[in-house]
């Protein structure tokens, strides 16, 4: 197999262990990633904006002058279009509205990334604002699935998913407000795992409303994830609050032990929705594998008003869109134009200006409801599985289409996508498994979640599970190994 190849299949820990051992410099690793993009991209429209160039003149500097001391260093890398600002790069929020703002210095999370080593080769897609659970931005139209590029590659984080699912890079950041990481892993069969509240600082913001997101990333082995966590993770000065210190890296946790879990598992959603035979099939199966491994596995779910995934989710969400229009309009100096944001963007937007200061109360308190009622499912259980999605990733051109208003949206919405925000609401931890293909090869996540702040046992259990049930041998039709 040609260098090419087997970078296209390999890490990022191991594709950082041949620059430090001198086999492959840093501009070699970076031209071969950038080789990969420009051929595989256009097939999926993954990656909307690119700084070749200077991603050349970083690894040149790495070979000359020595590489940082980081396990990820040299590695090629991706920035969501959301969430992730540097200086100089397009960064439009998937809006066109947005599309020639250029921030004028790198945000912290930036920062952190560029000192842990790695390589900002150029920008991913997301739906405006982060919005939907698909990646069709009208500003530069859909990302496709690499195992079936009629399909949605999930959203929002739809085009670091099909990146590296496909090959272009190991790994790439993006951010889960709702199960923006988790939803694409599943849809792109990759690992994504969203960190605790407060476990990634947002400075220079401080709380947004809810305290939804939390930035990561999406990644081909589990390793590669808990290296970026502990890149990224740690307090800043001025954060209100922050997710308590691990007792030691993420990395150390890949591999080890986890021991034997008290394990709920559920296929049965907290909202009416219909769930797909296959993702029925895949938790089943997940189950029989954990209870194979050792753990106590038994079917059980918390129990809690699912309509807290509909009507408060949405309020927090509408209102967070309308400030994201707001700051628009003081970025353009003057009022947006119809044609500047999508339909279903300006349908949460005048949602957002309708609600009142007690309607968000309401909805926040709504938010705390839920927590309590959950919580006590997790002094009985470590981890909580179910499928990561009720359906399998849909056509495109579904999940993006307004229903008539915000409100069935909304609905819509989380009828396909039932589980992931709840752990956004309650601010645990969760990840989002490839354990499982249907029978004409798609791929389907199985999801686990965790209690607030244990990262650590969900690392030791996608260890296992990754070594039980390997993936990364799966390779989508489209992929940078096979593609001429």
């Amino acid at each position: 197999m040609a260098l090419r190849d087997e970078l296209a299949t390999m890490d990022a820990l191991d594709q950082a262990a041949l620059v430090r051992s001198r086999e492959v410099s840093a501009v070699e690793l970076v031209d071969a990633a950038i080789e990969r993009i420009e051929r595989v991209n256009p097939r999926l429209n993954a990656v909307i904006s690119t700084r070749f160039d200077d991603a050349r003149a970083e690894a040149t500097a790495f070979d000359r002058d020595g590489l940082p001391e980081s396990p990820l260093a040299g590695v090629p890398f991706l920035l969501k279009d959301i969430g992730a600002p540097m200086a100089a790069m397009p960064d439009a929020m998937g809006s066109r509205a947005l599309r020639d703002r250029r921030p004028q210095e790198d945000g912290l999370l930036v920062r952190r990334y560029r000192r842990a080593g790695l390589v900002i080769a150029g920008r991913t897609s997301t739906p405006e604002f982060g919005n939907h659970s698909t990646t069709e931005p009208v500003l530069y139209g859909p990302t496709r699935n690499p195992w079936n590029t009629a399909l949605t590659a999930g959203g929002s984080s739809g085009g670091a998913a099909a990146a590296v699912a496909s090959g272009m890079v190991p790994a790439a950041h993006g951010g889960d407000g709702a199960g923006s990481l988790r939803i694409p892993a599943s849809c792109c069969g990759v690992f994504g795992l969203k960190p605790s509240r407060g476990r990634v600082s947002r400075a220079p913001a401080g709380e947004e409303i809810g305290g939804l997101n939390v930035r990561h990333a999406v990644s081909r082995s589990v390793r590669d994830s808990a290296a970026l966590l502990d890149a990224i993770a740690g307090r800043e000065p001025g954060d209100p609050y922050t997710a308590p210190k691990p007792e030691r890296p993420f990395l150390a946790e890949v591999g080890a032990d986890p021991g034997p879990l008290r394990i709920g598992w559920s296929a049965t959603p907290s909202i009416d929705t219909p769930v797909d035979r296959d993702c029925v099939v895949a938790v089943e199966a997940a189950a029989s594998l954990l209870s194979s491994l050792g753990h106590r596995v038994e079917e059980a779910r918390p129990t809690f008003d699912g309509e807290v995934l509909v009507g408060p989710l949405l309020t927090v969400w509408a209102v967070s869109n309308a400030d994201d229009a707001a700051y628009c309009e003081r970025v353009l100096g003057r009022a947006l134009e119809p044609d500047e944001l999508e339909e279903t963007t300006w349908e949460l937007v005048e949602y957002g200006r309708s609600r009142t200061a007690s309607d968000l109360m309401g909805a926040v308190a709504s938010f705390g409801a839920a927590c309590r009622s959950i919580g006590p499912f997790f002094e009985q259980y470590d981890i909580w599985l179910t499928p990561t999605l009720a359906r399998r990733p849909e056509p495109l051109g579904v999940l993006n289409r307004s229903r008539g208003g915000a409100l069935a949206w909304q609905r819509m919405d989380s009828e396909f996508n039932p589980w992931n925000a709840v752990a956004n609401i309650t601010g645990q931890p969760a990840m989002s498994l490839p354990l499982h293909w249907t029978d004409d090869g798609l791929p389907i996540g199985v999801l686990a979640t965790g209690r607030y702040a244990d990262e650590a046992t969900l690392y030791r259990l996608a260890g296992q599970l990754e070594a039980a049930r390997p993936w990364a041998h799966r390779l989508p039709p489209v992929h940078a190994s096979s593609e001429s």
